[in-house]
Parts: C-alpha cells; sequence; structure tokens
C-alpha cells in the first residue's frame, strides 16, 4: 500500500482541488485491473479506499472534502466503508447500529461485520440509523476516525481468499463524534450507500478483468511449455479450444467495464443497471476463468506452487461484495421493469 501511494495512486480519483489527480472510473478500472492481474487481495485493500471516500466524495461538505479527501489522495491514511453487518448483508436496510444526537456529538452504538481495511484504515464511512421509525430512510452517513473514544476493531477474519488484505469487525460503544462529521444531512444514508456502490462496482468488475486475465496468462503460458503424447498440450484442439473461450469471456467482460466506466464519466444520471451488469458479468466470468484455468493446468493447477488455486480462491468473493450477483440481478431487473414502463 505503501509503494502504491508513493506512486499516486491513491489519488487517482481525487479531484485536483484536493491533491489528487482527477480521474475517473475508467481510470480508477485500469488501475485495479492491472493490480487485480498479480493479487486481487492487493487491489482490494487499495479500490477500498475509494470506497470509503466515495460518501465524501459525493455528499461531503467543503471542510470534510478539503480534510479527508487530501489524506487519502497522498496515501497518509487508508480509508474503509462500513454497512454490513451480522443480520444485515444484501438485506442493508436491516442495520442495528444506532446514531443519537447528543449535544454537540453524535453517540454511536453497535457493530460492523467483514469491512476491508478495518483496523488498517484511519478514515471510516458509516452507515448508522437515526431515526428508526422511517425506515430505510432513518439511516444516516458518518465520517469516523480511528482513534475516536469508544471506537475499536474486533475479530480480523481468516478468509478463503484474498487473504492480503484485511477484513476485520468494528466496535462502537457509545463511540462520540462531532456533529460535523454528519455527511449530507440526516436520513440520506441509504442514499449515500447506494450511489456509493453505483460509482464502485465497475471498479468490481475490472478487478474480475483483471484477476481472469491473469489466469489466462498462467494458463495459456503453461500449455504451451506442458507436454503430453510428446507435444504442448495447447496443440490439443480441446485445451485450445478452451483458452479460446476463455480469452473471449475475458475481452467480453473488459469491454463491458471499459463502457460503463466512459459512460458514467460522461456524467449519465442513470447508471444503476449498467453499474450491476458492469459488476455481474465480469465476476461470474472470472470465476469461470480461474476454474478452467485450474482445469487447465490439471494436478499442478490444484498445488499452491502455482499461483492458480489462489486466483480461483480469490475469484469468489467478487460475485459476493459489494452486492452479491443475485442483488445485482435485481437491480437490472428493476430498472429494467422502469425502463419499460415508461414505454408503455
Amino acid at each position: 500500500m505503501k509503494a502504491l501511494a508513493q506512486a499516486d495512486l491513491y489519488g487517482l480519483i481525487i479531484p485536483e482541488q484536493y491533491g489528487g489527480l482527477g480521474g475517473g472510473c475508467l481510470e480508477n478500472c485500469i488501475a485495479v485491473e492491472e493490480l487485480s492481474r498479480a493479487c486481487v487481495g492487493v487491489s482490494t485493500s487499495f479500490a477500498a479506499s475509494f470506497l470509503g471516500a466515495y460518501p465524501i466524495l459525493l455528499f461531503g461538505s467543503e471542510d470534510q472534502k478539503s480534510r479527508y479527501l487530501s489524506q487519502i489522495a497522498t496515501g497518509e491514511q487508508m480509508a474503509a466503508f462500513a454497512l454490513t453487518e451480522s443480520a444485515a448483508g444484501s438485506d442493508a436496510g436491516a442495520i442495528q447500529t444506532q446514531a443519537k444526537l447528543v449535544g454537540d456529538e453524535y453517540v454511536l452504538n453497535g457493530s460492523k461485520q467483514w469491512i476491508t481495511n478495518g483496523g488498517e484504515a484511519g478514515i471510516y464511512s458509516v452507515i448508522a440509523i437515526t431515526d428508526r421509525n422511517k425506515g430505510p430512510r432513518g439511516a444516516s452517513a458518518f465520517i469516523v476516525e480511528a482513534g475516536d473514544p469508544g471506537f475499536s476493531t474486533g475479530k480480523k477474519e481468516v478468509k478463503m481468499g484474498i487473504r492480503a488484505s484485511t477484513t476485520a469487525e468494528l466496535i462502537f460503544h457509545d463511540c462520540r463524534i462531532p456533529k460535523d462529521r454528519l455527511i449530507g444531512r440526516e436520513g440520506l444514508g441509504f442514499v449515500v450507500a447506494m450511489r456509493t456502490f453505483d460509482k464502485s462496482r465497475p471498479g468490481v468488475g475490472a478487478q474480475a478483468v483483471g484477476l481472469a486475465q491473469g489466469a489466462l496468462d498462467e494458463a495459456a503460458a503453461f500449455a504451451r511449455t506442458r507436454k503430453q503424447f510428446d507435444k504442448p498440450i495447447i496443440n490439443f484442439q480441446a485445451v485450445a479450444h478452451m483458452l479460446a473461450d476463455m480469452a473471449t469471456k475475458v475481452e467480453a467482460g473488459r469491454a463491458l467495464v471499459y463502457s460503463v466506466a466512459r459512460y458514467m464519466d460522461s456524467g449519465a444520471k442513470d447508471i444503476s443497471k449498467v453499474s450491476a451488469m458492469a459488476k455481474l458479468f465480469p465476476t461470474d466470468m472470472a470465476m469461470e476463468v480461474t476454474t478452467q484455468a485450474v482445469q487447465v493446468l490439471g494436478g499442478h493447477g490444484y498445488m499452491r506452487d502455482y499461483p492458480v488455486e489462489k486466483m480461483m480462491r480469490d475469484a469468489k468473493v467478487l460475485q459476493i461484495y459489494e452486492g452479491t450477483n443475485q442483488i445485482q440481478r435485481n437491480v437490472i431487473g428493476q430498472e429494467l421493469n422502469k425502463e419499460y414502463g415508461r414505454r408503455d
């Protein structure tokens, strides 16, 4: 992470006035893709900092942007986004963490689960309930800093994949923060969360493209050197066709991610459907391609001496985090219903 900060990559999507490079979704996707080609764990830690920055970038006050985005841009502080809880995953409306205004401070109580960069980040964008009677409209977004009284990190998870990335529990026990750490206004929490995911999901698609490309590279290189029946196995049509299908699907995923990124960078507002598509298709594709890469390598692919078994394990989480692929299909279906309803 320090090396990425020294390369100015942490400033990639941060506007120039806050010390960043002023790039957009496309630049972010290209960087994340290339990192993921080598290690999705590293790219997850990197991209999660942008996930934590988006609520401030999209809805923060000028003072919040000046204070926090500049720290993220230089890599001085990593960021994290905290929504998920033990009973609130796909059902984000089920969150229990509460925030109450007491004088000039908000007091937070509750916990968050499976938070990327938990315990490593210095800046956290946290969704908590400020008015339970309003349902989803009663959620608000806050900035919590590492070291705030009453804020601590709990269990660090041992995961199947992306093991280079820290995933941890966050605990808020009478955590007190100044009231000027509220992002936007009270009741805007779920709008903040959904807009953040709309912006970040193509980045998950880019992770999938990079990972699948890395797996294809390994499989093709192995197939050219591995000999059976006195010739490289790439010369067998069965293997060549597997590689051809893998390569075609990688290119299809890349084309979709880049197309959606350019559309989002154009300033388009109707991005929920295409953002979900840019996450859905490439991540399903990466799971398929990495599994096929293991198959091409055969017994070697199942061993930790070769990287494709790690790639296959890493691929699985891409279908799960930042909204499961089943949720992405729900989003796409709902948007199609709206579109065709307007045509009737």
